[in-house]
C-alpha cells in the first residue's frame, strides 16, 4: 500500500476516535448537570419557604389566614411554616439568630425593639405594623359565670380563698401583662400571689389549657380562644377593653424575602382583617 494512502487512513481514524471521545465527554457533562439540577431547584424552593414566628394567641386564627393566602396564591402546602410561642420567647429566639421572616407579636414592644436593633446595626429594617387588637376574657369550666357582672369579680376572688386562677407570664406574654394589670386595678393581685392562688403559665395557650381542663378554677385567656371553642355563655366573661391596658398586637418583617412583604399586605388587607374580626379580635385604626 502506498505510504501516503496509509498515512491518510491513520489520520482519518484518529480524527473519528477524537470526535467520539469529545461527544462522549459532552454527554457526560450534560448528564452530570442534569443530576445536579434537582438539588439546585430544591435549594431555591427551600429559600422561598415563609417562616413566621407568631404569638401563641394566634394559633386559632392564623391557620385560617395562612390557608386563605395559600389558596389565593396557589401555593403548595410546605411553603409556610409557623412557630407559636410566647412573644418574649420568640423575640429571644430571633435575637439569637432564628431564621424567621415575619414576627407577629402580641404586643408592640418586641417588634419595636427588633426595629431599633436593626437600625443600631446599620441594617435597613422594616417598620412595625399593628395588625389587630386582642381582647381579654375570664374563663371557667368549673364555676358558672352566668349573670355575674364584671364589677363583682374582685369580690368573687376575695371571698373564695380556695380558688386557683391562671394568667400567662406577664414577663413573656402581653396577655399576661394585661391580666396582671387588671388584677392590680382590682386590688387583688398581691393577695392572690401571697396565697399562692395565682398560677402563671408560659403563654396564653398554656393558660387556656389550664382553665379548659379544669386544672384551675378560672383563667384569664384570649377572647379568640373562647370564640374558637364556641364556649357556653355561662363559661366566660369578656372583659371591657377599657378595664386593662390595650392589647395592640404589632408585627414586623425581619427578612428581605418578597413573600414576607406580600403576606403582610394580605394580613392587613380587608380580607385578612375579616378573619380577625370573626375570631373575636377588635378592629384597629
Amino acid at each position: 500500500m502506498d505510504k501516503n494512502v496509509l498515512k491518510a487512513i491513520i489520520v482519518k481514524t484518529m480524527a473519528v476516535a477524537f470526535t467520539g471521545l469529545a461527544l462522549s465527554l459532552s454527554a457526560c457533562t450534560k448528564q452530570s448537570s442534569a443530576v445536579k439540577s434537582p438539588a439546585t431547584d430544591n435549594t431555591a424552593e427551600q429559600n422561598q419557604t415563609l417562616r413566621i414566628a407568631a404569638a401563641a394567641n394566634l394559633s386559632d386564627v392564623l391557620p385560617d389566614i395562612v390557608a386563605g393566602y395559600k389558596a389565593d396564591n396557589n401555593l403548595p402546602e410546605p411553603d409556610i411554616e409557623v412557630t407559636y410561642a410566647s412573644s418574649g420567647k420568640l423575640y429571644a429566639q430571633i435575637i439569637a439568630g432564628a431564621p424567621y421572616d415575619i414576627f407577629l407579636s402580641a404586643n408592640q414592644e418586641f417588634p419595636a425593639k427588633l426595629a431599633t436593633d436593626k437600625s443600631a446595626q446599620g441594617a435597613e429594617g422594616h417598620e412595625p405594623f399593628t395588625y389587630t387588637q386582642g381582647q381579654l376574657a375570664l374563663y371557667s369550666v368549673k364555676h358558672s359565670l352566668k349573670n355575674i357582672d364584671q364589677g363583682a369579680l374582685s369580690g368573687l376572688f376575695k371571698n373564695d380563698t380556695t380558688t386557683k386562677i391562671t394568667i400567662a407570664s406577664p414577663e413573656l406574654a402581653p396577655y399576661g401583662a394585661s391580666a396582671k394589670a387588671y388584677l392590680q386595678s382590682q386590688q387583688v393581685y398581691d393577695s392572690l400571689a401571697e396565697q399562692k392562688r395565682l398560677i402563671q403559665a408560659e403563654n396564653i395557650g398554656q393558660a387556656f389549657q389550664y382553665a379548659h381542663t379544669g386544672s384551675v378554677d378560672y383563667g384569664f385567656v384570649a377572647q379568640s380562644q373562647i370564640v374558637a371553642i364556641k364556649a357556653k355563655p355561662e363559661e366566660f366573661i369578656t372583659l371591657a377593653p377599657e378595664s386593662y391596658p390595650a392589647i395592640l398586637q404589632d408585627g414586623v418583617v425581619i427578612s428581605d424575602a418578597a413573600v414576607a412583604t406580600d403576606f403582610t399586605s394580605y394580613l392587613l388587607s380587608p380580607v385578612g382583617q375579616k378573619y380577625f374580626a370573626e375570631a373575636g379580635y377588635l378592629a384597629t385604626n
